[in-house]
């Protein structure tokens, strides 16, 4: 008896490598500039533009859907709920800048390493060809 979850993984691998060259490269260039801006956020003195990350959520919002059904689907996803909950975060630890300097860079510097180790994962599987957790 085979698994339904099965059937869909076979489903997805058989995908026309054109398409899944492209998806590939869009997701490179998407962890590409989160990268830069989550090295940016956590070395002093670096500071990526915000600009950069907003074409990359930009770039994957527009093409998340010609991923559906694969297994890239689910780095369109991981990099638009990393973005999602580190501005979260950074809204909600900004009060901590009024208190005194050293809380709010604190509180900041462990949210841009948490984001940095979040492209790296998704990064390092992609490039693995194994999904993210959903």
């Amino acid at each position: 008896m085979t698994d339904f979850r099965d059937e869909v993984i076979e489903a997805t691998d058989v995908m026309d490598p054109q398409r899944q060259q492209h998806l590939r490269s869009v997701g490179m260039l998407s962890y590409i500039l989160h990268a830069v801006v989550a090295i940016g956020a956590v070395l002093p003195g670096v500071q990526a533009s915000v600009f950069l990350l907003l074409v990359a959520v930009v770039v994957d919002l527009v093409k998340r859907d010609e991923a559906a059904g694969t297994w890239q689907a689910s780095h369109f996803s991981w990099r638009l709920r990393s973005v999602v909950w580190a501005g979260v975060l950074y809204l909600l630890t900004s009060p901590l800048w009024l208190l005194l300097v050293v809380p709010g860079w604190i509180a900041w510097g462990l949210i841009s390493i948490w984001f940095l180790y979040r492209v790296l994962r998704g990064w390092v599987a992609m490039n693995a060809g194994r999904s993210m957790p959903v």
